[in-house]
């Protein structure tokens, strides 16, 4: 099975603000995962890495992981075994390939997994070679609106992992830990997606239909208690009329505007309220629309 359908034709832009409460969004491990942060502003910061796998997870939970939208780099992958699919699909000897057969390869990649014709990927190793793809999609590092307080708090289990550390203790099972958070942060990430690119990888309406619902949705399928409670809250699209688009995309992300919370630390959604404010639904100069969509 691949994806057959007619890549997008529009270029597109998009601002997306989601929120944690609670939580650790993205922990830094050079910094005992504590959440990232940018230590001259104390603005918080959430990698692109961190979203895309998200993306991924929802896309690999919504569609089973079975092509054309089965997921290249997930957990325990192998990406030379991902490779080789490819190789035996089309019949070809990886000792005898050609650049003719490592192009059909990589042809056959992007149609069968929505991570390489979304994200890209570099899958030009020496085994398996299927070429590079720049992906039609990307997104920028996401940085909180306001300056965020990361805070360690110290947790007692009630149970030890071995009867050696239970011995040491004299009958004592208590162990401590730490847990690291934000009491509350508003994160803004921007994005472009690519309608020449999307030509190159096959990324379809489909394709785009199913990135913006994994947006809007990933974050309700990937709870945990590190994690705390985080949401999408805001989607702001610009369709451009083609494929080349009309304003370039940072005049567009500055018609976005989100102040920053002035009179307490912000410790909801609700406390930006009035503070948002962005483009109306429906038509700018020079564009298809503006789409609005709020998670409610």
């Amino acid at each position: 099975m691949t994806n057959v359908t007619q890549p997008i034709q529009n270029r597109y832009d998009f601002v997306y603000l989601f929120d944690v409460e609670n939580g650790n969004p993205n922990g830094d491990p050079d910094a005992g995962n504590m959440p990232r942060i940018d230590p001259e502003t104390s603005h918080g910061i959430v990698t692109d890495v961190c979203l895309k796998r998200k993306i991924r997870n929802y896309v690999m939970l919504v569609r089973d992981d079975q092509p054309p939208y089965a997921i290249y780099v997930k957990e325990k992958a192998i990406l030379t075994c991902q490779q080789a699919r490819a190789y035996y699909a089309l019949g070809i000897d990886d000792k005898k390939r050609t650049g003719d057969d490592i192009e059909q390869a990589r042809v056959w990649m992007c149609r069968n997994f929505f991570d390489v014709r979304t994200f890209g990927a570099v899958m030009s190793l020496k085994e398996n070679n299927c070429g590079q793809v720049r992906g039609a999609a990307q997104l920028n590092i996401a940085r909180s609106i306001d300056p965020i307080s990361p805070r360690e708090l110290t947790i007692t289990r009630m149970a030890v992992a071995t009867e050696k550390e239970a011995e040491s203790q004299a009958g004592d099972n208590r162990t401590m830990g730490k847990k690291s958070i934000i009491p509350y942060g508003l994160y803004r990430a921007e994005g472009y997606i690519s309608a020449s690119l999307a030509e190159k990888t096959e990324f379809s309406e489909k394709d785009l239909e199913l990135f913006w619902e994994a947006l809007l949705n990933m974050f309700d399928h990937d709870h945990s208690a590190a994690r705390g409670k985080m949401c999408a809250r805001k989607l702001i699209i610009f369709k451009h009329e083609n494929k080349l688009g009309k304003a370039p995309a940072h005049k567009l992300f500055e018609t976005v505007q989100v102040e920053q919370c002035r009179e307490k630390p912000p410790r909801s959604f609700q406390d930006y309220a009035g503070l948002i404010k962005h483009p109306d639904n429906g038509i700018l100069p020079g564009f298809k629309g503006v789409t609005v969509i709020n998670k409610l």
